[in-house]
């Protein structure tokens, strides 16, 4: 069903009029950050600013596309200034392509359930968008405690790490990868004939992310490779050739993470380094209850995969979220980076993407269920699993908009 030119136009104005609100109030909370003292707004942004300028950070930074990006608008704005703004405007990048891609997903399906009033379709697919970008983890009121959850934010993680911002830049590469890499999924095994374009596309975003921050593209890599492998014996090789042709787009990937590793995991004279094997010691630094953490983490994801667990056989995008969930939770409690590293606990960026992509693709998987009113009282709940990460995400954002500690 296509929309009207004035559906259209309402979709579009109502969703840049919330992009415009989220854009500024995230572009005020970076901007400060990159002001920010030891005291308040705490993050990154000092050591992104010098790396930004070609200065001495003390950090290894192999990734260069936000710095390089920061660059080019420090050209025309002052140094703090262009490190928020790049922030901002990838992360705000990352709003639009969700917004497209929901709207490609479940904009006609609306519009049929919506039939007296289209435009409700556009609205809520924009408010979903933006949502997104603002959910955190499940979180008591003040004063409350959780047996053996020391932060909100530490040990528990959240899809929205708003004091990091390479995770912020990277996000919409990420999400690009993700989605063109599930839709590979469920056609590769036909060969690449059709769909070069297809594979250069992917090829391009997975690189553009690695180049960004690698974080999520280990999950990914590690997940497709589990993937490709089950197939390739459960089919007894038959489907050797078209694994090797999907294969080959991540050769420019491979490359760009052994310079990585060489600049980050390579260590110096008379230092540990590389990675090393544990059993959850490095997250149990921040949480004595994994378990709980992982539930307050994606309480809203589990709850929409009891109750629509067949979607996992049917709905590929949906099964590979899970897929990247589950690769994401083993790396961050099975892997840590030897040295000084490790109590910085970076396999948990991996592990907040994972987060992100069971919230993103769960969404659609409840739209859906709403459509077609599958038992209303499970939606009922469903939804509202969804409004209480939304409601303490607004509250989490709030409080570091103010200055809090993140933790």
């Amino acid at each position: 069903m296509k929309q009207t030119k004035s559906q259209k136009w309402m979709n579009i104005g109502f969703f840049m009029l919330l992009l415009l609100g989220a854009s500024a109030v995230t572009l005020i909370l970076f901007h400060r950050q990159t002001l920010g003292s030891p005291e308040r707004y705490h993050s990154d942004m000092k050591a992104y600013i010098l790396e930004m300028q070609g200065l001495d950070s003390g950090y290894s930074f192999p990734y260069p596309v936000f710095f390089k990006f920061a660059a080019f608008l420090h050209l025309f704005v002052g140094p703090e200034f262009a490190v928020a703004l790049a922030t901002m405007l990838l992360n705000s990048l990352a709003m639009v392509i969700v917004k497209l891609i929901l709207d490609h997903l479940l904009l006609a399906d609306l519009q049929a359930f919506f039939a007296k009033q289209k435009w409700l379709a556009g609205a809520l697919l924009s408010l979903l968008s933006i949502s997104l970008f603002f959910i955190s983890m499940l979180y008591p009121p003040p004063g409350i405690y959780l047996p053996g959850i020391k932060y909100n934010y530490l040990g528990v993680f959240t899809a929205n790490p708003f004091h990091n911002a390479t995770y912020m830049a990277a996000r919409p590469f990420a999400i690009l990868s993700f989605f063109w890499f599930a839709r590979l999924l469920e056609r590769y095994e036909k060969g690449w004939k059709e769909q070069k374009k297809d594979y250069a596309l992917f090829s391009f975003f997975l690189l553009a992310a690695t180049m960004t921050k690698p974080s999520f593209t280990l999950v990914l890599v590690g997940a497709a490779g589990l993937i490709m492998v089950w197939r390739m014996i459960k089919s007894r090789f038959r489907n050797f050739v078209p694994t090797l042709q999907l294969g080959l787009c991540f050769v420019p990937t491979f490359l760009d993470l052994l310079y990585q590793y060489r600049g980050v995991f390579v260590p110096d004279e008379g230092e540990e380094g590389g990675l090393g094997f544990c059993l959850g010691s490095i997250w149990r630094l921040y949480c004595d209850n994994i378990p709980l953490a992982v539930c307050l983490a994606v309480g809203f994801p589990l709850v929409v995969l009891l109750c629509n667990f067949k979607e996992l056989k049917e709905n590929t995008l949906y099964r590979f979220s899970w897929q990247i969930y589950g690769m994401s939770f083993v790396m961050a409690f099975f892997l840590y980076e030897k040295g000084f590293r490790e109590v910085d606990f970076n396999f948990s960026w991996g592990y907040m993407y994972g987060i992100f992509f069971s919230f993103l693709a769960a969404l659609p998987v409840l739209v859906r269920a709403t459509i077609a009113k599958k038992r209303p009282f499970l939606l009922a709940v469903q939804w509202g699993a969804y409004l209480c990460h939304v409601v303490c995400g607004l509250y989490y954002f709030w409080g570091i908009f103010q200055g809090k500690m993140y933790y």
